[in-house]
């Protein structure tokens, strides 16, 4: 069980999460924070004693959430690790839903600003993409050992590299104000995936999203 968070503490996270995607963290103001959670500032300044803690937090309740979400996603089901890492991609690419705002990453938007200003902000975003990359690497490490994969690169390297791709489609989503360019790096991504695992059988893996239709 996780530790309980207090209610009016939990808004001003959901807020964050909400407002500094939208606006990124630099131009975010307390008082947007306090108006979309509906709180004042002194129930703000109750929970936090600045911006910067508020961002931390955020980071860390972001974390929690998308733990969350992934844990209870149907890819687990699958039998093969490969399949597993494959279905995750899917999945990802399934998240592209609604406004721009609403599917890119709170922790990428931030780290772009503050990882020179704010290392205390950029240190928990590094936490929070470090412990997402490490709950793909753990299928990588086993699709790498029931394929017999000889390689020069790492369960983890592969594991950072889905997250700099995700990242960088939503950096893409945002410059073209649009998920379809996000969505076609995820598919070229799941296509390399299957390339280093599968090689010339890479089409018995069929295109994303394909399989189980």
């Amino acid at each position: 069980m996780g530790e309980l968070v207090h209610p009016s503490k939990e808004k001003l996270l959901d807020a964050a999460l909400q407002v500094i995607r939208v606006k990124g963290y630099t131009a975010t103001r307390i008082e947007e924070i306090c108006e979309a959670a509906g709180l004042t500032k002194g129930s703000f300044f109750h929970h936090f004693k600045s911006k910067e803690e508020l961002a931390i937090a955020a980071a860390e309740h972001r974390s929690a959430v998308t733990a969350a979400l992934f844990q209870a996603a149907p890819f687990h089901r699958h039998a093969d690790p490969l399949e597993r890492v494959l279905g995750y991609i899917d999945y990802r690419k399934e998240l592209l839903r609604g406004a721009v705002p609403e599917f890119t990453c709170l922790v990428g938007t931030m780290v772009q600003e503050a990882y020179e200003t704010e290392p205390a902000i950029r240190d928990a975003c590094d936490r929070c993409i470090s412990d997402h990359a490490a709950t793909i690497e753990r299928d990588i490490a086993k699709a790498i050992t029931a394929y017999g994969i000889e390689a020069d690169w790492s369960a983890k390297s592969l594991a950072f590299h889905t997250q700099a791709v995700l990242q960088g489609s939503f950096i893409l989503a945002k410059a073209k104000s649009g998920p379809a360019i996000a969505a076609e790096s995820i598919d070229h991504l799941r296509r390399y995936i299957v390339l280093l695992f599968k090689g010339r059988n890479a089409a018995e893996f069929g295109n994303a999203n394909q399989k189980d239709k």
